[in-house]
């Protein structure tokens, strides 16, 4: 009996953390650049890199959109129970690479006893080079420094310099049309070998991503994972117009708190695409 709670507690570990990224992906700013990155981000695990608003690069601009940013995460237990979630944020970019999402946090993990979902708004402007995080209850809007380029953020650069993986093979699935706009389709499998990390046999994990070169950033990522289930994220309901510009403003009744400039060495959080 203790070994099965035991058993279920780490599942349930695993899925909020799996959740926990991509509710980061849903609702943390646009930080990093918006060009495609590597096909090497990781669902479940620590980061699902390279999901738009954190793919390395550069400011997008002159390719404004909103959206809606559906992440979808289904995993099957041992005793066939199944745990299924998901998340909407909105998500707005202008044509000056501003960009906005806001949707609810709260009905997983850590958030679930801080009283229900709660909304949270984030607004990151390379323009004024400032990231704010709004909390409409509290009509406080925290403040720090954008900052897109970190030294420790260069991904695609690290990318480069790994000598190649025999276990990941990468193929091209052509172009569809996703939500209205094209996108190029790149398909990573990934087999961890046989007692790899005590696997009786091989692992095989397969990412499908998603790209538009019209919005330069992914419209969908899917990730199959035998340890911790089928997550998908896809932006729905693309309108290609400028937004409002009042969306990427502090509104003027928010008290602004500043919440200091990130660690030198941090990273992003990674995990959307959307962007």
């Amino acid at each position: 009996m203790n070994v099965n709670r035991r058993n279920m507690r780490i599942r349930m570990i695993r899925v909020v953390g799996v959740c926990g990224v991509f509710l980061a992906a849903a609702f943390l700013p646009n930080v990093k650049a918006q060009n495609p990155p590597p096909p090497h981000g990781r669902f479940g695990g620590s980061h699902f890199g390279g999901a738009e608003p954190f793919s390395g690069g550069k400011v997008v601009t002159g390719a404004p959109y909103s959206a809606q940013a559906v992440t979808e995460h289904i995993q099957t237990l041992a005793d066939g129970n199944i745990i299924h979630t998901t998340t909407t944020a909105n998500v707005y970019r202008d044509s000056q690479g501003r960009t906005r999402r806001e949707g609810e946090i709260g009905a997983i993990g850590p958030w679930a006893t801080q009283g229900g979902p709660r909304k949270v708004i984030f607004i990151a402007d390379p323009v004024s080079g400032l990231i704010h995080t709004l909390d409409p209850d509290t009509q406080v809007a925290q403040e720090r420094s954008f900052r897109a380029h970190g030294g420790a953020w260069k991904d695609a650069e690290t990318h480069r310099q790994k000598p190649e993986n025999p276990n990941v093979k990468t193929e091209s699935l052509g172009t569809q049309v996703i939500g209205g706009v094209t996108a190029q389709g790149t398909r990573m499998t990934h087999t961890i070998p046989a007692g790899r990390i005590g696997n009786q046999a091989p692992i095989v994990i397969t990412t499908e991503r998603w790209y538009s070169p019209d919005l330069q950033t992914e419209v969908m990522r899917k990730q199959s994972n035998p340890q911790y289930g089928t997550t998908t994220f896809q932006l729905t309901n693309i309108v290609r117009a400028e937004p409002d510009a009042g969306l990427f403003q502090v509104p003027p009744n928010y008290t602004i708190k500043s919440a200091g400039p990130p660690p030198d060495n941090a990273r992003p959080p990674e995990a959307p695409t959307e962007q």
